[in-house]
């Protein structure tokens, strides 16, 4: 009785809520967006305060997911689907690779992105959600063919992990053997996102997103001024 009035509450007042904050509160997300990433830069670039923003890039990332689904339009079970296999398949090419080499090369993570599973932080299937979603919510409406939009969309992907790349390893996110980042990386990191692109393209559920450009925007040009700054 009380999971049945509960259920009834949530699915009256917190569809509700979301639709109202979508409709009438975009400006302020996109606000709070620019802000998270102009206090990361900030705390990022000082010396005594990077130990901190560190520990903090955890909450960062789950902060921005939860900000690019609060204007997710469409929670039907192929998007849950898909959401399950962008964490799963992202996490588990990562487990794979810290044990084995295989497709990224040999590396292994550092003790800043919070609770290890198998050696990798889990932390690290949230990002592989948030960057499939902002690279593939950019082309949906741009490319029809399923499988152009993949390939272009994981080649994104690995262009912001060339950007990335740097900045984790100077901030001791991971590390790799020789501090050499080899090509496999590249091709390991196309090839999965490929697969999961592909997965996000063949779901049928509401891809339109208000916040995911600016979002992505905003991610690139952290990290884009953190190579210069770090």
């Amino acid at each position: 009785m009380i999971l049945t009035t509960v259920k009834k509450v949530k699915d009256r007042f917190v569809p509700a809520t979301i639709q109202h904050i979508q409709q009438n509160r975009p400006r302020l997300f996109k606000f709070i967006v620019s802000i998270l990433h102009i206090v990361g830069i900030i705390g990022m670039s000082i010396p005594k305060t990077q130990p901190i923003f560190q520990f903090l890039t955890p909450l960062h990332l789950i902060l921005s997911l939860g900000i690019l689904f609060l204007f997710h339009t469409d929670w039907n079970k192929s998007f849950g689907l898909f959401a399950l296999a962008a964490f799963t398949i992202g996490f588990g090419s990562e487990v794979l690779g810290v044990h084995t080499g295989f497709p990224f090369g040999n590396y292994s993570y550092g003790q800043v992105l919070g609770t290890k599973l198998l050696e990798v932080p889990l932390i690290i299937g949230v990002n592989w959600l948030l960057l499939v979603y902002l690279s593939g919510n950019l082309l949906h409406k741009k490319i029809k063919n399923h499988w152009l939009a993949a390939l272009l969309s994981a080649g994104l992907m690995v262009a912001i992990d060339f950007i990335i790349e740097p900045v984790a390893i100077a901030l001791d996110f991971w590390s790799w053997e020789s501090d050499i980042i080899p090509l496999s990386n590249y091709l390991g990191w196309f090839g999965t996102a490929f697969i999961i692109q592909l997965i996000y393209r063949k779901l049928n559920f509401q891809k339109a997103n208000y916040i995911s450009p600016y979002l992505l925007i905003h991610l690139i040009t952290f990290f884009a001024i953190l190579n210069f700054v770090l």
